[in-house]
């Protein structure tokens, strides 16, 4: 019989494209999410009954060890980028990892990949950060051989960054970014799969490993890549930090006063992280240590940012047409 892995979050935005990929190299794959019903669309990946969507919440030891029994594998791509409710950075972030781990070991599950951050640390002022951070060192302690990835900016099809300032852009001339020039090193939502897919098949060995894409840029340079992507002119406005924060505060508050019905369009933890570049360091192990060549922006972002232009599927077309001669 064919392995089996089990990948909590494995139809979120990176979690399907590892599922696509494990199931290519003939694994059974478990993916454990909140609503199965919700993640069907993961099922025609493999084979009938190859990928499987089950429900798990990562919150709680038993719903954990049902979708871990018999797995030879696992990947942990749970996290949030803001709390809500019992959802907290500590519990899923910090917490839900360790359990994962814990109960992987006691089922002797061999190998397991947890997807971390750039920016990962215990000593962080940023909560975010911060349960990354412990959520590693959880990891580590029941599953010393572990591979912890942690990609900076991901991008993609169903990304949260390019797609949610591209749609920013059809809401006025301007558009506010906090941390212009600060730095990211972009890299492609399925090179970070086929990184997991090493650590899950034992093709390379475990530790921690950044991910960052080809390219270096600060915030504001990513804007203008993305800007004449989608031929569009909009001045890009840097938010000081002191009025970001401001701004972040009454974002945050609005949303508890809703009780979250009005989410936060920026919070005061996330201008935290802002404020730091968020780049592969100097020391680390990286994509090169994998053997895998990262795929530009370039080559990505028109496939999928095309329908915030202006004239969406027909503006190749239109360009084309102004070149024709009367």
């Amino acid at each position: 019989m064919s392995k089996l892995v089990t990948i909590f979050g494995g139809s979120g935005f990176v979690g399907r494209y590892i599922a696509r990929r494990m199931a290519k190299e003939g694994w059974r794959v478990r993916v454990a999410v909140r609503r199965p019903n919700e993640a069907m669309f993961v099922r025609p990946y493999g084979a009938v009954g190859q990928v499987e969507p089950v429900f798990c919440n990562i919150r709680d030891d038993a719903s954990v060890e049902a979708v871990l029994m018999g797995a030879d594998a696992v990947v942990n791509c749970v996290g949030i980028l803001a709390p809500s409710g019992a959802n907290s950075f500590d519990a899923i972030q910090a917490e839900g990892a360790g359990r994962i781990a814990r109960l992987a070991k006691a089922h002797g599950v061999a190998r397991m990949v947890q997807l971390s951050a750039i920016g990962a640390d215990a000593d962080s002022d940023s909560d975010y950060a911060r349960s990354k951070a412990e959520g590693e060192a959880n990891v580590l302690a029941h599953m010393p051989d572990a591979m912890i990835l942690r990609p900076s900016i991901i991008f993609g099809p169903e990304d949260q960054f390019f797609n949610r300032f591209a749609g920013m852009t059809r809401m006025g001339p301007v558009l506010p970014v906090v941390g212009a020039n600060k730095r990211f090193q972009p890299i492609y939502v399925d090179d970070v799969a086929q990184a997991a897919v090493l650590g899950v098949t034992g093709a390379a060995p475990g530790g921690v490993y950044e991910l960052g894409g080809p390219e270096v840029a600060t915030f504001r340079e990513l804007m203008e890549d993305m800007l004449h992507v989608i031929r569009r002119r909009r001045l890009i406005l840097n938010m000081p930090f002191p009025v970001a924060r401001v701004v972040a505060f009454l974002s945050d508050m609005v949303s508890a006063i809703s009780l979250g019905l009005i989410p936060a369009q920026i919070t005061r933890d996330q201008v935290k992280n802002l404020a730091m570049d968020n780049v592969v360091s100097g020391d680390a192990r990286t994509l090169q240590d994998l053997g895998i060549t990262p795929v530009a922006m370039e080559a990505v972002l028109p496939e999928y940012l095309w329908p915030y232009r202006p004239s969406g599927q027909y503006a190749d077309i239109k360009e084309s047409a102004k070149n024709l001669r009367a």
